[in-house]
């Protein structure tokens, strides 16, 4: 079962949460289970958790975020798409859904997110798992590359299979043929009357990357207090050496990789990523 909740973020800007649980089983009032919030990268969507979620609902709340200008949340015209207003939505999502103490899960700009809101307030997270994200500066040559990327997209594409093929197999990106790849870019694309369109504006999507391509973000992730997991894919953009880094600048910090996945290690290996994470989660004692 899941079923949709509305937060008000930063700004005002409306934000659907998804909360992921099946019906309590006998009678009786359960007891509080932990909560768990999502947190899914650039262009991504809550929808893409949803087989992490149904398995962490056994024994979390789990709950999805569609982030400003991502699956159904707002997509104000001017923003803001800026770190501080992600994070405040995160922060205003925990607050409202009553969550905390909080394990955060984020991939790419989401583990980013996390991790920052996991420094600014501690007293609302008790452990984060980061996902393939960076913690270097990527620079200016890689804005200009996704730039060029987003370019080269063959909007509209005339059906989900075209959708599939290309992203899985015809983007000039993609090394060889990556289906989970395809699958991951069909669940945000909506049909329109001329075909089928990425349900976020790629010049938002700009926006928000370039609010912190530009930066390293070292300092925050050594004020992050909490249990931490980093997690990568061997073939993913996060390299062995920065995320061994990053686990010795983390106070708490664990490592965890995932074989023959990619940057989209919960796409690629659900079964792998769901083995790298769930001993991390057993070990988090809620107080």
């Amino acid at each position: 079962m899941v079923r949709r909740i509305d937060v008000t973020g930063a700004d005002g800007v409306r934000l659907a949460a998804w909360e992921f649980a099946d019906p309590p089983k006998g009678s009786g009032e359960p007891e509080p289970a932990p909560g768990v919030l999502l947190l899914h990268g650039l262009m991504g969507r809550a929808s893409h958790w949803a087989s992490t979620a149904r398995w962490l609902s056994d024994r979390h709340r789990a709950v999805a975020l569609d982030q400003r200008g991502h699956g159904r949340s707002d997509k104000p015209p001017e923003g803001p798409f800026t770190r501080e207003a992600y994070v405040a939505d995160a922060e205003a999502a925990v607050e409202q859904l009553n969550l905390a103490p909080v394990t955060l899960i984020g991939h790419s700009m989401g583990a980013l997110t996390a991790w920052q809101l996991a420094a600014k307030r501690p007293d609302l997270v008790q452990a984060l798992i980061i996902c393939d994200m960076r913690a270097s500066a990527l620079g200016a040559a890689s804005q200009r590359e996704w730039d060029d990327w987003f370019r080269a997209w063959p909007v509209p594409f005339a059906t989900l299979a075209d959708v599939r093929r290309w992203f899985g197999e015809d983007d000039p990106w993609v090394e060889r043929p990556t289906p989970s790849r395809g699958e991951f870019f069909a669940e945000v694309m909506a049909e329109r009357a001329d075909g089928w369109r990425p349900v976020f504006s790629r010049r938002q999507m700009l926006k928000a990357r370039e609010t912190w391509v530009h930066d390293a973000h070292w300092e925050e992730l050594a004020q992050v207090q909490c249990p931490t997991l980093v997690v990568r894919g061997l073939d993913g953009e996060l390299g062995r050496a920065e995320s061994q880094e990053m686990v010795r600048v983390l106070p708490r910090g664990e490592y965890a990789e995932v074989v023959d996945a990619g940057h989209l290690v919960h796409y690629d290996q659900p079964e792998g990523w769901r083995s790298a994470i769930e001993p991390f989660l057993d070990g988090v004692r809620t107080p």
